[in-house]
């Protein structure tokens, strides 16, 4: 059984070679309990300007001799991309054990279902989606970084630089402040009092309100205590915000946590940017000690709110961090 547990540095490489592709695309799909609720932008290399089209012509009563200008108002922002790269020495039996661990192999059947060189790198490949997910809000640019969350700006911190910058404001209506603490008591009476100061349009919308799990429970305890004796409180958790007419969905995400910030928005406008078309992407096999091979691979990701206006998203600043 020994032998059939290993694997030369050929057939590792040969794996990576062959699977390339999908090596590639394991990080992305790892993400799904987050991509889910927003939009991917395959093909993504470096930059891409994405515009709010605005104009203010409108039809009138037909007047043969009428004309309009018409002033086109393109709101530009840029999905970055950027290249990261990682390094991951691992020592092929662990991996393989771990594996096996996983399938439930045991002495008897385990040679029927022993992994080969491609389990062993899909399973570091996915293991690097958890880093992504977390990095999705809380990263922060920073090139001589080390790390995912050094890789790219993340949506909180995109959302910062632009209340530092005046993009989002009270008097723009796509930021609001505000001034209680959420608890278990005010949490719906909050929530409600964001819906309402949501623009009209906005509100019209199939919206998401990416939250901390905290916020959901706080919501649900709140619900609770307000609606336990209405016969239609026949569930405990609410999926969206009262008297939205079920549009303003709840969505706690576990990599929110510790977020200031809550965003309100429809999926489509919040974009995850990834490259997976071209061939600078990649994904290697190396050795350089005894007993030990490196997973070195290359790929593209950023983040990006296709637009800030305020018919197209809020932010709502949490009080107490």
């Amino acid at each position: 059984m020994a032998g059939k547990l290993t694997f030369t540095l050929a057939d590792y490489q040969e794996a990576a070679a062959k699977w390339r592709k999908d090596l590639l695309m394991l990080p992305i799909i790892g993400i799904q309990d987050t991509l889910q609720y927003m939009t991917g932008r395959p093909g993504i290399r470096y930059k891409e300007h994405v515009a709010e089209i605005n104009g203010n012509a409108q039809f009138g009563p037909y007047k043969p001799s009428r004309s309009t200008d018409f002033n086109l108002n393109l709101d530009f922002r840029t999905l970055e991309t950027f290249m990261g790269s990682v390094v991951a020495k691992f020592e092929p039996n662990s991996a393989i054990s771990t594996l096996l661990g996983e399938i439930g192999a045991t002495k008897g059947d385990g040679q029927m279902s022993t992994p080969s060189a491609m389990h062993v790198l899909a399973l570091i490949a996915k293991g690097l989606s958890e880093n992504l997910n977390d990095a999705i809000w809380k990263g922060k640019r920073n090139p001589s970084g080390d790390l995912t969350i050094d890789l790219f700006d993340g949506f909180d911190t995109i959302t910062e630089n632009e209340i530092a910058s005046g993009g989002l404001t009270e008097k723009k209506g796509n930021y609001m402040k505000l001034d209680d603490e959420i608890t278990n008591v005010n949490a719906v009476d909050i929530a409600k009092k964001i819906l309402f100061s949501l623009d009209p349009r906005l509100r019209s919308q199939d919206l998401n309100l990416y939250c901390t799990q905290d916020f959901a429970d706080k919501y649900n305890e709140a619900y609770l205590m307000s609606h336990g004796g209405i016969i239609y409180n026949n569930q405990y958790d609410q999926q969206t915000v009262e008297g939205s007419n079920g549009r303003l969905h709840i969505v706690p995400l576990y990599n929110k946590n510790g977020s200031k910030f809550m965003h309100i928005s429809p999926k489509s406008n919040m974009l995850v940017g990834y490259d997976q078309m071209g061939d600078v992407e990649n994904v290697l096999v190396k050795e350089y000690e005894p007993f030990i091979l490196s997973y070195i691979a290359t790929m593209f990701f950023g983040v990006q709110f296709e637009s800030i206006d305020k018919r197209r998203m809020k932010v709502i600043e949490l009080k107490g961090y």
